[in-house]
């Protein structure tokens, strides 16, 4: 467990990994790591995608930005209608804190995170440009209004719950459309890769279609990967391990930069 300042002075609890060879005579490159949710929260425990990239040379840092769970009312209110702001401006911090450790390569520190961590990885690619060096989206939003929109009948205590924590698309068009990063794709300029499972009721396809689309039109290096007969999260062996294996070739090649 490690503890940094945010922005605010806010105290933001991670999760943080660290390969056995990184020393300041061989700094690893880095990966912030934004769980699902909104209100997930990272805990201690056996990942094996984590140790995957650790035990290839990456450190991670699992952030719990504010509005995860686990840490009081307080802190799990302090994203509500704030996000695309708040919550990725503790990411940004989390880079400042990683590379502010000896044994980190601060040139060389990009974000991953699935469904409403893949959102914080599209919005950091898009409202902080220059603050990650690489991103991993794995079925992240990238339209709120649709996502919001579409929520079907028999999830209604969810849109309900949704609507307080995000917005109400009815009343906050212009908000949630300034914080959906397919409205600011042509500001992402680093290098991108996207996962998507063709039947996610959640996070349907188009929002992964229409970013990397527009993404390509910036010249960026977009890489997408979709997968048949999955979900909202991959429920497959292969798939799994072809995730895996796509992210570290990636990461490979424009992070490490090998």
């Amino acid at each position: 467990m490690v503890r940094f300042k945010s922005f605010d002075g806010m105290t933001v609890p991670s999760i943080f990994y660290k390969p056995l060879d990184a020393a300041p005579d061989h700094k690893v490159p880095a990966l912030i790591w934004v769980h699902g949710g909104p209100g997930g929260q990272t805990r201690r425990g056996y990942s094996s995608f984590i140790q995957y990239l650790v035990n290839h040379g990456y450190a991670v840092l699992g952030i719990n930005n504010r509005g995860s769970s686990g840490y009081g009312k307080t802190f799990f209110a302090a994203d509500d209608q704030k996000h695309g702001h708040e919550p990725l401006q503790d990411c940004v911090e989390a880079r400042k804190f990683l590379a502010s450790l000896p044994y980190i390569d601060g040139s060389k520190i990009g974000i991953i995170g699935g469904s409403y961590g893949g959102y914080m990885v599209l919005a950091g690619l898009a409202f902080q440009p220059d603050a990650f060096d690489v991103g991993v989206d794995l079925f992240g939003v990238s339209n709120w209004l649709r996502t919001l929109k579409g929520i079907p009948p028999y999830w209604e205590s969810f849109r309900k719950a949704l609507y307080a924590e995000m917005g109400d698309p009815s009343k906050d068009e212009q908000m949630l459309r300034d914080i959906s990063p397919l409205f600011h794709a042509d500001k992402i300029r680093r290098p991108l890769l996207v996962f998507q499972g063709e039947n996610d009721p959640r996070v349907i396809k188009p929002e992964s279609d229409e970013i990397v689309a527009a993404v390509k039109k910036n010249g960026v290096p977009v890489e997408y990967v979709v997968f048949p007969e999955e979900g909202h999260g991959f429920a497959k062996k292969a798939n799994n391990a072809t995730t895996m294996s796509t992210t570290l070739q990636f990461l490979d090649k424009y992070l490490k930069k090998e």
